[in-house]
């Protein structure tokens, strides 16, 4: 049984569920039915509307809270997956986890749990859960995206087939999508803000080094986009890089943002609209960035405007395995925006993302990924993967650079 029910209704699960009824029609034993929920059913609605005539393919719709334990718990009983995928906010990987292990059923995630109440993304949480999947039988895979996700496997297949050991990683996501807005993110608003203005982190000599947020960046040259813009940052795939390849000696990622997203930011940043915290207005409590996030437009509604490609990839340096000395390899895949509203109604972010989660779920459905416990991408055979980002519309390539990078 293949059956699956995914958790969210934004534009990654859109894309994600489109993949999923692709392949419905040509290997039916991968998903055998699709269901979708979220807190809006109109927005299922809207996702299984499009799935049908672009597939034929039937998807079921469901209304849900997936921090209500209960109910969900309810609706897998009710649906019976053999794996739900969490697309939804970070925020609610825990209970949908906890309602998991009640239901007795696999797990599949994007993006690791964050709390409300604070900017600080980790894995110590999911990770906690380990022992609890292990004795009822069942597996979590976390970060099924692209970063993390797609970084992670790619960083793993060098290491199988191109380097012994890794000394240096660095991670580069570069948006060169143009949306036509002036100032809109292309995804969640308060997930990508929370995480923007977050102090930096990255991986050195066996401990993290804070920065200030968006305060070191370098000019790189991406293919089919040009020289843009990179910011380091933190992002939850250097924790579980770091620990799976414990003899890096650093890790950094860096994101491409254009000057008129960092000027909004910064405003947005000075009169207090990036606040977490409840501000009292007029007699309730309101969260400036939630507040904020209502009023810019829905990243899932950029895609016929946004123009242009994205190119992400890991730059790693370390022994080569044909005992060569030391190489550097880039490895990296390039999307392009129209290509990805042509063929699923949503731009290339969200694209890179629902694409490796369906990735991610027919890796578990068909046992090629398998395991009592959570797991982090690392520890999975990165081949049968790879193989399938070629078939699925996220092909990659790799190419030795002359050294290691310059900045």
């Amino acid at each position: 049984m293949s059956k699956v029910l995914v958790i969210g209704a934004g534009g990654v699960s859109s894309v994600c569920v489109h993949k999923m009824a692709q392949i419905q029609k040509t290997q039916a034993g991968i998903f055998s039915e699709i269901h979708l929920a979220s807190r809006t059913r109109s927005k299922c609605d809207a996702i299984a509307a499009s799935v049908k005539e672009r597939t034929g393919v039937e998807v079921a719709t469901y209304e849900i809270d997936a921090e209500e334990v209960p109910a969900m718990v309810n609706l897998i009983r009710k649906v019976q997956p053999s794996l739900v995928v969490n697309l939804a906010l970070p925020y609610q990987d825990l209970p949908i986890m906890d309602a998991c292990l009640e239901a007795g059923v696999h797990y599949l995630d994007t993006a690791n749990y964050e709390p409300k109440d604070e900017a600080k993304f980790e894995y110590k949480w999911q990770w906690a859960y380990h022992d609890r999947f292990k004795e009822a039988g069942l597996m979590a895979l976390l970060g099924s995206g692209f970063d993390p996700g797609v970084t992670s496997v790619f960083t793993m297949w060098l290491k199988k087939h191109k380097l012994k050991t890794i000394r240096t990683l660095d991670i580069l996501d570069c948006n060169g999508g143009d949306h036509g807005q002036a100032f809109a993110t292309n995804f969640n608003p308060e997930i990508n803000i929370r995480e923007v203005t977050a102090p930096a982190r990255h991986w050195e000599n066996g401990e993290w080094v804070e920065t200030p947020a968006m305060q070191i960046s370098t000019e790189f040259d991406f293919d089919a986009v040009g020289p843009k813009n990179a910011y380091l940052m933190y992002h939850e795939e250097l924790e579980s890089i770091a620990k799976f390849n414990p003899e890096i000696e650093r890790a950094r990622f860096w994101m491409t943002f254009g000057d008129e997203y960092i000027k909004h930011l910064t405003v947005l940043q000075n009169v207090g609209m990036t606040r977490i915290d409840p501000v009292r207005y007029q007699g309730k409590d309101v969260i400036p960035l939630q507040f904020l996030a209502a009023v810019l437009p829905k990243p899932e509604t950029l895609g016929e405007t946004t123009k242009g490609n994205t190119n992400i990839g890991c730059i790693a340096t370390g022994e080569a395995l044909d005992g060569s000395g030391e190489k550097t390899f880039y490895i990296n895949n390039i999307c392009s925006h129209e290509a990805a509203f042509e063929e699923t109604g949503n731009q290339a972010v969200s694209y890179t993302t629902g694409v490796p989660a369906m990735i991610g779920s027919a890796m578990m459905v068909t046992g090629k990924w398998s395991g009592e416990g959570v797991f982090n991408m690392e520890e999975m055979d990165p081949d049968p993967f790879m193989e399938m980002l070629n078939q699925h519309g996220l092909p990659w390539q790799v190419k030795e650079l002359d050294g290691p990078v310059g900045f």
